[in-house]
């Protein structure tokens, strides 16, 4: 058995890949609409787990967009996607900067969490060993549910 996708329906399309892509910092791999069955999927992957457009067998994100409106609940129901990140407090700045809140913060140099558009919990752990805790992370409070 092999792990193949993790899949999310999207309520905005053009607002997750924005988020996905520009912000998190995920590579479309590949996208397919279906005018019949009124959806569009897009493929997401990790940039260093995309060698090789899939051939390698990375682990994908599957953005579901049904084309007829529907209302999503829950997020944190669903569990949570993880991504190994560089230096976690790099990573949580840039998403910071870029209008993206930290619900957990990476107080322990280690572990962030933070929430896609659409309520999906996002963990981000720090690759390797973790990062000596520093200001202003050490102090930061949670913010919402994560």
């Amino acid at each position: 058995m092999r792990y193949l996708h993790t899949m999310i329906r999207v309520s905005d399309l053009e607002s997750a890949l924005d988020f996905y892509c520009a912000k998190l910092g995920l590579v479309e791999i590949s996208r397919m609409s279906n005018d019949k069955g009124r959806f569009t999927l897009v493929f997401l992957a990790a940039p260093d787990d995309c060698g090789g457009a899939r051939k390698d067998g990375a682990p994908l994100v599957e953005l579901t967009y049904n084309w007829d409106k529907e209302t999503y609940g829950g997020g944190r129901n669903f569990g949570h996607l993880a991504y190994e990140v560089d230096d976690i407090y790099a990573a949580c700045e840039k998403l910071g900067n870029n209008g993206v809140v930290i619900a957990r913060p990476p107080r322990d140099g280690r572990m962030a969490f933070i929430r896609s558009p659409d309520g999906i919990s996002i963990e981000l752990l720090q690759k390797g060993a973790a990062l000596a805790p520093k200001e202003p992370w050490l102090s930061m409070p949670n913010t919402g549910s994560w």
